[in-house]
């Protein structure tokens, strides 16, 4: 297990970080860059959306990432049937006792994934709205508190639409960030070809995960995350790039202060895990298109062209001055 007491706070983030990474790259190959914004989301105490077609890995990234945090999992299947209840949970009549008993839903986690989360009609998704926002679950008029650490992943198939409903935007806002697992380099292919042909078994390699922290050395980690200095500087920086997506032609509805707030926390998190006690604009730059882009609503004009997210936020970035600081 980890230590996070200082001196040496961050060198101990990172040596969590890299542990974790390093547990999940033995399962998910050829995602780097998607696996350490996924694990910033997850350290700065923000849920994540993963967006992919199947066989992505989606699933096995964060059962692996569960495991290697020391986290108890659920898994919910999300699908036209599913109610608020089978997330939440309800009392049930227990006739020995006789009476009624509450049935905690798997939502009672540390770490949940909503597989498929768009394949649940909109009063279903909306019972994780209390959750992920504010930690907490009603269940019949009684308010509970969730487990800490809580977090949400959550899985969506962008090219299937029938049978679908569309996240709104509230609750994609209550994402910190979207992380999109598209194609992987035809060399991580052939090695995750050469694996299998191996004898590999990504799912029994998910049981034999040793994990490297536990709920309270993450919760402590969290806590000193958000120790990490942000130069005025960076601050002003990141700032100006929110504000930018609020006037972009393309944008109708840009970037909240949430979201300017979201990627401050995952910047401080990015910056933790690379052994830094302070932010540096590359940190806000790498992480801008996973925090922004799932958040801003574009004119249909705009998307009637080719338009999107991630193009509008590239090109905020590339025209946004970045600063000059000082050596820290």
């Amino acid at each position: 297990m980890v230590n996070v007491d200082r001196p040496g706070a961050m060198l101990k983030v990172k040596e969590a970080a890299d542990g974790i990474l390093g547990a999940v790259e033995k399962a998910v190959v050829g995602r780097r860059a998607e696996l350490s914004a996924l694990l910033a989301g997850f350290l700065a105490e923000g849920h994540v959306l993963l967006e992919g077609p199947p066989g992505t890995g989606k699933t096995l990234a964060v059962r692996v990432l569960a495991a290697a945090s020391g986290c108890a999992f659920r898994r919910i299947q999300f699908t036209p049937d599913l109610m608020p209840t089978d997330v939440v949970g309800t009392h049930v009549y227990d006739p020995r006792e006789g009476g009624f008993r509450l049935v905690r839903g798997p939502v009672f986690a540390d770490v949940v994934l909503a597989d498929e989360i768009n394949r649940a009609p909109a009063k279903t998704q909306a019972a994780l709205l209390e959750a992920m926002e504010e930690r907490r679950a009603t269940i019949d008029g009684e308010s509970l508190e969730l487990p800490r650490p809580f977090t949400v992943f959550a899985t969506m198939n962008p090219i299937e639409f029938e049978g679908t409903f569309p996240l709104p935007e509230a609750q994609l806002d209550r994402f910190l960030m979207k992380v999109r697992m598209t194609d992987i380099e035809a060399a991580a292919e052939r090695e995750v070809i050469a694996r299998f042909a191996a004898g590999f078994d990504p799912w029994s390699g998910v049981a034999k995960t040793a994990a490297v922290l536990d709920a309270p050395r993450l919760l402590a980690l969290r806590a000193e995350i958000r120790t990490v200095r942000v130069e005025e500087a960076v601050q002003s920086y990141l700032v100006e790039v929110v504000r930018r997506t609020r006037s972009h032609p393309a944008v109708g509805l840009g970037a909240s202060t949430r979201a300017a707030v979201s990627l401050l926390r995952a910047a401080q998190a990015h910056a933790a895990c690379a052994g830094r006690e302070y932010v540096i604009p590359d940190d806000l730059k790498f992480l801008a298109p996973y925090v922004l882009s799932h958040r801003l609503v574009l004119h249909p004009e705009a998307q009637l062209e080719g338009v999107s997210g991630d193009r509008v936020v590239a090109k905020i970035l590339d025209e946004t001055p970045v600063p000059r600081l000082a050596a820290a």
